[in-house]
């Protein structure tokens, strides 16, 4: 089971802020992936992967990352600042 947090527009499209799901993704992508499959939504909000950002148990990572025990993957747009 692992955890999966959604922030800005990702949460308004999916629609919840967080769930927690039963993955067998060995990577990031590999779980995008499973999210795009799930539904409309997903595949709408997941179908820019320029614009998404992603972080491990609180760690940014590149897509390529291993999940291996992971508890928590959180998605975001990039940061700026100002």
């Amino acid at each position: 089971m692992i955890e999966i947090l959604y922030f800005a527009w990702l949460r308004v499209r999916i629609g919840i802020p967080r769930e927690i799901i039963d993955s067998q993704a060995a990577t990031v992508a590999d779980l995008i992936t499973e999210l795009r499959a799930k539904d409309q939504r997903y595949a709408l909000a997941f179908s820019d992967l320029s614009a998404l950002r992603a972080a491990v148990d609180q760690e940014l990572v590149e897509f390529d990352a291993p999940l291996n025990g992971a508890k928590e993957v959180a998605f975001f747009p990039p940061m700026t600042g100002g």
